[in-house]
């Protein structure tokens, strides 16, 4: 078999509007396995599977295939939010613009991930054209893509947990081509760049990160917004107006501060969402609008829940659009719904849409009981009578 030179390939990936590529070898990542167990052990996964659900597979490249031999690990880079945007994450959610918004987290502002496979799927194609067996691996459970990225020399793993790359920072989505053609290595593992640096751990908005690289599931925001359940009472109120991501831990990182632009635009899709029209969207529309998302279980209850925090976490005064839409979902077939919306319904000082009738029906097809929660916590089932 034929082999390209690196600088060939290295071309073909830069024409493919990819940021920096490395090769690595197929050996096992015993020191991430570790991690990942020792993470799960603790908990600290908070119930996610991703890598966590096979660590053994998800760290042993030569499993993607027989005869695995080689890997091409590809970053590309997307456009950081300004400091002004950081302003917006952290503040309390404001009203402008005609009403409550969401902030969507910059790695889906874009379709960065769709950009990514193709111009992996072009690097896959002209390894094949030698003769050579390559498939793309990316945003894939069967791969831990930031050790593999650090062990080809791409970046460190940084406090946050996130892949620093030395120019493009942590703004990067990470995929792989696996081949069986024997590629020379020219991955050098980079030296941890963090230091005594301890910003992302000590402005993180529910502390979830602790210790130095590693992050605690369950209190990260990012992850609660894609958690299945309720979202958790307790970080509520922090997570402000973000409905999907959360970009602090980068956004705060020094390493970002210089980091340059990516080589190519994504086509661009909304960073910021109106609350009230995604409240009032059908199932349907709100799953061809966002259904690129991770949702739990594809339903649609999920980004409701996230809209109803956001929206309680408001400060939106007398809005009668705003008060139709809380009572349309107090009146949710669905119950993950309809509890937060007792939340952000309570959280905004509407009490008087929750009367007696409404307590009869919102308890109504409540068997996990998360309704009743909600109103036992504010006090309502106890005084279901005063305004």
């Amino acid at each position: 078999m034929q082999v390209p030179n690196l600088e060939d390939i290295e071309l073909i990936a830069k024409n493919a509007g990819l940021d920096d590529l490395s090769v690595t070898g197929v050996e096992p990542l015993i020191e991430a396995r570790l991690a990942i167990e020792d993470r799960k052990r603790r908990g600290l996964h908070a119930g996610m599977h991703f890598t966590y659900g096979n660590p053994e597979r998800a760290t042993d490249p030569s499993q993607l295939f027989d005869g695995a031999r080689s890997i091409l690990v590809a970053l590309r880079s997307y456009k950081a939010p300004s400091f002004e945007s950081f302003d917006l994450w952290n503040a309390k959610t404001e009203v402008s613009d005609g009403g409550p918004k969401g902030l969507v987290a910059s790695y889906v502002s874009s379709d960065e991930y769709g950009m990514l496979r193709e111009g992996l799927m072009k690097l896959a194609s002209y390894l094949e054209s030698f003769g050579a067996r390559a498939e793309v691996v990316m945003d894939d459970n069967r791969l831990a893509d930031r050790a593999i990225a650090a062990k080809a020399g791409l970046g460190w793993l940084g406090r946050n947990t996130m892949l620093l790359h030395p120019e493009l920072g942590s703004w990067t989505v990470i995929g792989s081509v696996i081949t069986d053609m024997p590629l020379e290595e020219d991955s050098k593992k980079l030296p941890d760049g963090c230091g005594t640096c301890r910003r992302c751990s000590v402005d993180c908005p529910t502390s979830a990160i602790d210790e130095f690289g590693v992050l605690d599931a369950n209190r990260c925001l990012a992850w609660l917004l894609q958690a299945k359940g309720i979202f958790p009472r307790q970080y509520r109120a922090a997570l402000g107006n973000r409905l999907y991501g959360c970009d602090d831990c980068q956004v705060l990182c020094p390493v970002n501060d210089t980091a340059i632009e990516g080589s190519r635009a994504a086509v661009p899709r909304e960073d910021k969402v109106d609350i009230v029209a995604l409240l009032d969207a059908s199932d349907e529309d709100l799953m061809d609008q966002y259904g690129h998302w991770y949702i739990p279980r594809r339903r649609p209850e999920y980004l409701r829940r996230n809209a109803l925090v956001v929206l309680g976490n408001s400060r939106i005064g007398d809005s009668p659009e705003v008060e139709r839409v809380l009572a349309n979902c107090l009146a949710s077939p669905h119950a993950l719904v309809r509890s937060h919306a007792v939340w952000a319904v309570l959280r905004l000082g509407k009490r008087h849409l929750i009367g007696p009738d409404e307590i009869r029906t919102l308890t109504e097809n409540d068997d996990e009981g998360l309704v009743r929660a909600e109103l036992e916590e504010w006090g309502i089932l106890a005084d279901p009578v005063s305004p």
